[in-house]
């Protein structure tokens, strides 16, 4: 998609008047920062952070059996939650490939609203709708809503400045009024700090995104934009579809297999996890902390003495530990363990890392 073609969302105006430098990302003009990525971060871990996530796709899945529809396509079980929570879950091929990741919200036994990623929406409607039974209706809503994000310890204290609510379980939503606007308000998050997802309608999104922006920075925080947002979940150790999660990256080497309800009778790509479960991946994800000076990148070769081990599907320098992190799909054969030592090859430069489990930081979401 060239740039004159870019998708732009409901405040894009909003961001040029704040100062923001804008990257393509998933077919969209986003904005990538405003103060500087580490500046943004460091306001999400300490205080609060606000971004603009309306890229993100949406949409409905109703009908009599949609609840029981949804399950029976997408890998987690809907079973282990109830209306007003929410689930991240996979949309998976036949062959255990990972079309999408996504958050699907459980309205009622005949409603679901699911959250993808901007850039897999349409595949995820699409096969959706191809196994939909007479009576359930998938439809695309991917510009109806916009999608804001309030994290950090603070994020409680604005949106309760606001009269918003907040008492509400991790993965919970309810739907609120914001004056005389429906807002769905979510305890979810793509950080690792306490946060709230907010979902205003599309031309409800200018006025609460200006209110949401005073109260940020009325409690020491700002505006945030994509390059925060990736360092944040890449400390984190959270997948990046097309980075740690792929059509050829199943849910078992991404070490996703506690978002696969094992015991459902069927969902897509079941069988083919499941024989990969069994016999095991023959390449697992896992962290990668820099012992050297260096930012490790994404596609960088891993290597042990001469031995190609993996590649690194994330990289970025952590502004919380000061140092260069990536999460790497290491071949199993290898034997890695948290605390050995391998080397990135950084352009040509043996950069030493340690093998570490993420999170490379402490969550706080609860």
């Amino acid at each position: 998609m060239t740039d004159s073609k870019l998708l732009q969302g409901p405040i894009h105006d909003v961001h040029a008047e704040l100062g923001a430098s804008f990257a393509p990302f998933g077919g969209w003009e986003m904005p990538v920062s405003y103060a500087g990525t580490v500046a943004e971060h460091t306001a999400v871990r300490t205080a609060v952070g606000l971004f603009d996530v309306s890229h993100l796709g949406k949409a409905t899945v109703r009908g009599p059996g949609a609840a029981e529809f949804v399950n029976s396509a997408l890998t987690n079980d809907l079973g282990r939650i109830r209306p007003g929570k929410a689930q991240y879950t996979l949309c998976c091929t036949e062959d255990g490939g990972v079309t999408d990741d996504l958050i699907a919200y459980y309205v009622s036994d005949e409603e679901l609203f699911l959250v993808p990623n901007a850039a897999n929406t349409a595949a995820v409607v699409a096969a959706l709708r191809a196994s939909a039974p007479d009576g359930i209706d998938v439809t695309d809503e991917h510009r109806e809503y916009a999608v804001f994000a309030v994290q950090g310890p603070k994020s409680a204290e604005v949106l309760t400045a606001l009269g918003l609510p907040t008492d509400m379980e991790y993965m919970a939503y309810t739907d609120a009024d914001w004056e005389g606007h429906q807002v769905r308000v979510c305890r979810t998050g793509y950080t690792g700090e306490h946060g709230y997802e907010l979902l205003p309608r599309w031309a409800d999104a200018a006025p609460l995104f200006r209110a949401l922006l005073d109260r940020v920075r009325a409690s020491g925080g700002d505006v945030a934009g994509l390059g925060a947002r990736d360092t944040l979940r890449t400390e984190m150790g959270y997948p990046l579809h097309g980075h740690e999660l792929s059509p050829e990256i199943s849910p078992v080497q991404a070490r996703c297999g506690w978002a696969v309800g094992w015991k459902k009778p069927e969902f897509w790509g079941k069988a083919a996890l499941e024989q990969e479960k069994a016999a095991g991946a023959r390449r697992i994800l896992l962290g990668l902390k820099a012992l050297d000076r260096g930012v490790l990148r994404q596609g960088q070769t891993v290597l042990r003495g001469e031995d190609t081990v993996g590649e690194t599907t994330s990289g970025t320098f952590s502004p919380t530990l000061k140092i260069g992190i990536a999460l790497a799909l290491l071949d199993t054969a290898a034997g890695l363990e948290p605390g050995d030592e391998v080397e990135v090859d950084v352009r040509g430069r043996r950069l030493r890392a340690e093998v570490v489990r993420p999170p490379f930081v402490t969550p706080h979401t609860s």
